[in-house]
């Protein structure tokens, strides 16, 4: 996948936004004001932020090269991967669910149910 198709992705998640505290360069997509990803182009390559369940994270960083542990975040939490290629684009959108989910699982009761209500629980927590 390339920065447009990521980017386009985690903005269609529900209620999805992209900031930009950062500055102009990277992409923190947030829902209901939590990031859930960023995005960004560093020498020619597109790297993504992506909240990860703990275990998990590592089986991703011994599998892929691409997965490395989160840069500039919890790298206990958080994966930082290299969209060179080598990640399958099923893969890639399975993480960015899973780090939505982990997310949004985290929200204020009342908005959990709002966007269930809204949404759908099939939508909200794909993992």
């Amino acid at each position: 996948m390339d920065y447009e198709t990521v980017k386009a992705y985690l903005l269609n998640k529900p209620e999805a936004i992209e900031d930009y505290p950062f500055g102009p360069n990277i992409l923190i997509a947030k829902i209901k004001g939590k990031m859930f990803a960023s995005l960004t182009t560093n020498q020619g390559t597109t790297m993504m932020n992506l909240k990860c369940d703990p275990a998990h994270a590592q089986e991703l960083r011994d599998v892929f090269d691409a997965v490395k542990p989160g840069y500039h975040m919890n790298k206990k939490h958080w994966n930082t991967l290299a969209l060179d290629g080598s990640l399958p684009d099923s893969e890639l959108e399975r993480l960015i669910d899973h780090s939505y989910t982990l997310v949004f699982k985290k929200l204020k009761k009342s908005e959990r149910q709002a966007m269930e209500v809204n949404y759908g629980a099939a939508l909200l927590y794909r993992e």
